[in-house]
């Protein structure tokens, strides 16, 4: 394709999250389909070898926990369904690594409800975590906790978790695999004259009036909650794409800048749109004060926030609190995320990073603000 059919996913190095639905990887029947599972596997680790991030949303579990069992005919009880997923998560992520295997690539698993992405304290934990894992070249699978999840802590499907888990990688790309192309302006199934939308600036109650609903009976997303998702995911800088999964090549035609299935352009950069998080909420109560120095590499050199600018805190305050960060003259000069907590800045203040795990007797990174999160006032 010529440079006008191409988006930004060509370049290198980029995070890309792909969510696979209960049917994608059923290939529509009642058990997984490893032939099908392989072929998506070849395709990741293929990108993987080109230097880019992968994240795997998977579903599948409830599939996997009644194929296990022989397919036993229970009462539709929320406790059945927990006991399902409990006994298909073992055997859903046994696949993926035995396959992930096959090309020396390790995997890890990530289990998320609403309230761990929800808390402040565990939502860096699970990016943390998360971030962890990329950084070592490990591939996240991911999954709703569906074991312990009840309704009101429940994300309530794959397609909005994983727009969720896109946040907290700090991706580039979401794609979503379904069993249709993409968003048509109506539905294909029952309307010939249906054409595929190709692209999406901006989700309008127009857009969201062409969703339909999923016809597999396997999962539990249709367009609709993908249209959600692609909201969530386009309003933090994140393009989404949803395509068909029938063919995984195609998942490596997307990455390399092809338009394939419905694209849906990000409002912003990633950064653009945490940085536009920070400013936007309510003035902080608490600050870091800083010596010169520190002003210096903040507002000169675009630093990151080391313990060893920091003279004193000003109020207490948590683990990714929003702070303000204040020379000693008591100019605001930024503002951005902590970290640590007031406790733990006061403790490791005016010494080197290497020194916080001796100090504390652990770390969250050798910064206290990394530059990601922070936005110079002048």
């Amino acid at each position: 394709m010529n440079s006008e059919n191409k988006h930004n996913l060509e370049n290198k190095n980029k995070t890309i999250v792909v969510k696979f639905g209960t049917s994608m990887l059923t290939s529509g029947s009642k058990r997984l389909d490893p032939a099908h599972m392989i072929e998506v596997v070849r395709v990741l680790s293929g990108l993987k070898a080109k230097g880019h991030h992968i994240v795997v949303v998977s579903s599948g579990a409830v599939a996997a926990g009644r194929e296990a069992l022989g397919y036993p005919d229970l009462p539709r009880t929320i406790a059945n369904k927990q006991m399902l997923a409990s006994v298909g998560q073992t055997h859903l992520m046994n696949k993926w690594q035995q396959l992930f295997e096959i090309y020396g690539l390790h995997i890890g698993q990530i289990l998320l409800t609403r309230a761990d992405l929800e808390d402040r304290e565990r939502f860096l934990n699970a990016r943390d975590a998360l971030g962890a894992l990329i950084e070592q070249g490990i591939i996240p699978i991911i999954n709703e906790n569906d074991a312990v999840a009840t309704a009101e802590i429940k994300v309530g499907d794959n397609d909005n978790l994983s727009a969720r888990v896109a946040i907290l990688s700090d991706a580039d790309c979401l794609i979503l695999l379904t069993d249709q192309k993409g968003l048509y302006t109506a539905d294909p199934r029952s309307n010939p004259d249906a054409r595929l939308i190709s692209r999406v600036d901006k989700i309008t109650p127009e857009i969201k009036a062409l969703a339909g609903d999923s016809v597999s009976g396997l999962g539990t997303g249709g367009m609709a909650t993908k249209l959600q998702a692609a909201e969530i995911a386009t309003r933090s800088g994140i393009e989404v794409i949803i395509a068909s999964g029938d063919d995984p090549k195609i998942i490596e035609s997307i990455v390399e800048g092809d338009y394939i299935g419905t694209s849906f352009s990000p409002e912003s950069s990633p950064l653009e749109a945490r940085k536009a998080w920070i400013l936007a909420g309510p003035k902080p109560k608490c600050s870091i004060i800083i010596d010169d120095g520190a002003v210096k590499a903040l507002m000169k050199k675009g630093s990151s926030l080391l313990p060893k600018g920091i003279v004193d805190i000003s109020g207490e305050f948590l683990r990714g609190d929003v702070v303000n960060i204040v020379s000693l003259d008591g100019k605001v000069i930024a503002r951005g995320v902590s970290r640590y907590t007031s406790a733990e800045i006061k403790a490791v203040a005016r010494h080197n990073s290497e020194e916080i795990e001796s100090i504390l007797g652990y770390e969250h990174g050798q910064v206290a603000v990394h530059r990601d999160d922070l936005v110079v006032l002048e």
